[in-house]
């Protein structure tokens, strides 16, 4: 027999399926040819494994894969607070933000206790103490703040006043603000003004 015959026999001998003759056959060629005896040993390697994995039974490989999983430490579990800041990145940013911006304007709030006054025309503004006057005649043009005092008001504002932590008086029949007159004398009240003119300031530079 030749090679090629003696190959297509041994899949035939590995299933039991040659005569007696063919298989004395088979073992003399293999006995003097090494390199089908090198093939015919790795086809009954694999048939060999083949057979092993039909009679695999899965159970015992899960034990192990089991008792090697119990084994490994286990990761700690992240703090939901924390995997949801990981999720909304702007939002916590902003919260943060905010957070600090209260705190240092709540600091503020409460240690600022000096007259300040804001607006356009403040020449025609007459300060005394923590009085802020708008003497009878004169005219401002454009919006008024004062924070930590008292507006007293005997002439004409074209524009808002807001006071801040204080009060406003209209002193005479010829006092006149053509805007609204705001007064802020609560933290959140003067937190959320302070808010939305350092936004505005921003959004207008």
């Amino acid at each position: 027999m030749d090679c090629n015959e003696i190959t297509s026999l041994m899949h035939e001998y590995l299933d039991d399926e040659l005569s007696a003759a063919q298989n004395e056959g088979l073992e003399s060629h293999l006995s003097t040819c090494p390199d089908c005896r090198m093939l015919f040993k790795e086809l009954e390697q694999t048939d060999m494994l083949l057979f092993a994995m039909k009679h695999y039974s899965p159970s015992a490989s899960n034990e192990l894969t089991d008792r090697i999983m119990s084994a490994v430490p286990q990761p700690k579990k992240q703090q939901l607070w924390l995997k949801w800041v990981k999720r909304h990145p702007a939002i916590t940013a902003a919260a943060v933000f905010l957070f600090v911006m209260l705190s240092s304007t709540l600091s503020f709030w409460d240690q600022n206790d000096q007259l300040i006054v804001r607006g356009s025309d403040l020449d025609q503004i007459v300060i005394e103490g923590n009085n802020v006057i708008i003497p009878e005649g004169k005219s401002i043009n454009g919006d008024l703040t004062v924070e930590n005092g008292t507006a007293q008001i005997y002439g004409n504002l074209e524009g808002n006043l807001t006071v801040i932590d204080g009060s406003y008086n209209m002193k005479a029949s010829t006092a006149h603000v053509s805007g609204q007159i705001k007064s802020i004398d609560q933290a959140l009240d003067w937190i959320w003004y302070k808010l939305t003119d350092i936004m505005s300031e921003v959004a207008y530079r």
